[in-house]
């Protein structure tokens, strides 16, 4: 009774293992690949053969020109998907007010009209997230008009362009996806 126990048990383990861990794995993967190819490799952005990037992770922007992301939770380097997590900091933990200020100082260095958007002052919770508020990219658009010589009424057609509304109507909020609008005010 004991082996025949060990080998149930045995072809049992073997065959889940090779079910879940190999057939099934392979045939969502295939499907993901034929049903939804971009976001099945990661979205990626490639530009003459090499990643730049994706459209789904944030990015770093620092020079004015730019249209700035909400701040990055990671904790090696920002925006890295290796150690994606939020910080976790309540909104009284001295970090989290240290982050904000500091990104308050250099948004109103730029901008000392108008106070920035919390979006722009808080990671989002993976700490990679691309998008913004439209009221955050607003708060941004004369200071990149300014900086690259545009229209603001450029600037504010290139928003529309890459904002997106509530899914089916009902789901999230309005966002701009900041990695394609910097892209596009580069070209």
């Amino acid at each position: 009774m004991g082996i025949t126990m060990i080998r149930a048990a045995l072809t049992t383990f073997l065959t889940l293992t090779v079910l879940t861990g190999v057939i099934y794995p392979l045939a969502i993967t295939g499907i993901a690949k034929l049903v939804f190819p971009a976001q099945a490799t990661g979205s990626l952005i490639v530009e003459n053969g090499k990643v730049r990037g994706s459209n789904l992770i944030g990015q770093s922007f620092e020079d004015p020109k730019y249209f700035w992301s909400r701040l990055s939770a990671t904790s090696l380097e920002p925006y890295n998907p290796a150690s994606s997590s939020g910080s976790n900091y309540g909104p009284h933990h001295p970090d989290l007010k240290k982050a904000m200020e500091a990104r308050r100082a250099a948004l109103q260095a730029l901008d000392p009209r108008n106070p920035p958007p919390i979006d722009l002052l808080t990671a989002s919770a993976s700490g990679l997230d691309p998008h913004i508020t439209p009221a955050a990219a607003a708060y941004q658009a004369a200071r990149v008009a300014r900086v690259r010589n545009l229209s603001l009424d450029r600037v504010y057609q290139l928003i529309a362009e890459h904002s997106t509304g509530r899914a089916w109507g009902i789901l999230g909020e309005p966002a701009v996806n900041v990695v394609q609008l910097n892209r596009a005010l580069d070209r």
